[in-house]
């Protein structure tokens, strides 16, 4: 049986199975012998499960980390919000990896037009919210912030359906999907956030967005990014707060700038980015690890402790998958985790599309507000 007849066939079946970029292609994980639902009382242990050399391929936990899971391991209090009760994290053993091609031709388009998206924060409201944030970086309580605005909507959908047409229109270096019994998650996510093998360890912020136009190309857009006071700004914010995150639990100098304020390209946008690497010390674990980096400083703001707690005091609704982290643990002690953004839950037949934009002290209301949309678009134009 071909790889793409596979595919289709565990789809069918109705039974679970993730599927994750690779470097060459993606990978399907499947045939799940167990699933760890958690929470704040049980993930420490999850996290300090011992490693041990294993070298096999499915000797891994995959799944993902909710914002508010995430949290509650950094002792930030989250006052109480609007919850649909989805889990706060989900990891899956999988018995069986199958390497799939770039191209996932699975066709099923099927009709997703009934209803239409609301807003949980309209213009007006945004611009309050806005406002009341730039007070707080003049007077030094934050220097960046993330507003975070929802797209809700009812309908169900075919998350392979989604996953395949947004490969060909928008591939991302850390798209995944998840497809459960009771909810599926996509995501063109392009934010890697942490990769570790051994002692080695590396995070890749992205801080700066520009529109896709017919003129600007990936040249023109870096220029822009270079000459832009305010992007500029707000990248070298976000890449000194994680070199000072790893700086945490690395040793002391070996956290270096691997590439600086280069350009990707995506479907409707170009973003700035950055790499950092660094040399862990021997006595970390993975525990220790997560905390420092998660939640991911690029998609809260700067200082992260300080912002989450002006963030969760402002925010009326779980953020639930929304710049929390989805990846792999393998029993070996390496790991990969990404951002999660850019991505759909669908959750009791809800679909919830998170997006935010950065807020410095030069910032534009209305330009932030329709950088949310455009970070949106290539979500919602799946319902099409």
């Amino acid at each position: 049986m071909s790889k793409k007849n596979l595919l289709v066939e565990i789809h069918n079946s109705g039974k679970p199975y993730i599927i994750y970029k690779s470097e060459k292609g993606f990978n399907l994980y499947t045939d799940f012998d167990r699933k760890i639902v958690l929470n704040n009382k049980n993930i420490k242990k999850f996290l300090n499960k011992k490693n041990n050399g294993s070298s096999k391929s499915t000797d891994l936990f995959i799944g993902f980390f909710g914002y508010e899971l995430l949290n509650n391991l950094i002792n930030i209090n989250i006052p109480k919000q609007k919850n649909i009760n989805f889990p706060k994290g989900i990891f899956y053993k999988p018995n069986k990896i199958i390497k799939l091609s770039n191209t996932l031709n699975y066709q099923n388009h099927e009709n997703y037009k009934e209803g239409i998206f609301k807003i949980n924060i309209n213009k007006k409201s945004y611009a309050k919210i806005f406002n009341k944030f730039k007070k707080k970086i003049k007077s030094g309580e934050t220097y960046q912030i993330k507003i975070c605005t929802k797209y809700k909507k009812k309908s169900k959908i075919n998350p392979l359906d989604f996953f395949s047409r947004l490969s060909k229109t928008n591939l991302a270096p850390e798209a995944f999907m998840i497809r459960d019994k009771n909810y599926s998650i996509v995501s063109c996510s392009p934010e890697n956030l942490i990769t570790k093998k051994g002692f080695n360890i590396s995070t890749k912020p992205i801080a700066g967005t520009v529109k896709k136009t017919k003129s600007l190309t990936k040249a023109k857009a870096l220029n822009f990014f270079k000459k832009n006071l305010k992007e500029t700004k707000e990248h070298n914010m976000i890449v000194d707060m994680e070199r000072n995150d790893l700086s945490r639990i690395c040793e002391v100098g070996s956290v270096k700038l691997a590439k600086q304020k280069t350009v990707e390209e995506y479907k409707d946008l170009f973003h700035y980015v950055s790499l950092i690497k660094g040399k862990l010390k021997k006595n970390v674990k993975n525990v220790d690890i997560i905390r420092a980096m998660m939640p991911g400083g690029s998609v809260i703001g700067c200082p992260k402790i300080n912002t989450l707690n002006l963030l969760n005091n402002q925010e009326k609704e779980n953020r639930n998958i929304y710049t929390g982290s989805f990846g792999f643990i393998k029993f070996n002690g390496d790991m990969r985790f990404n951002i999660i953004i850019r991505s759909i839950l669908n959750y009791k037949n809800i679909s919830e599309i998170s997006v935010a934009s950065g807020v410095v002290v030069d910032s534009n209301s209305r330009h932030e507000f329709n950088e949310n949309f455009i970070k949106a678009k290539a979500l919602i134009d799946l319902f099409k």
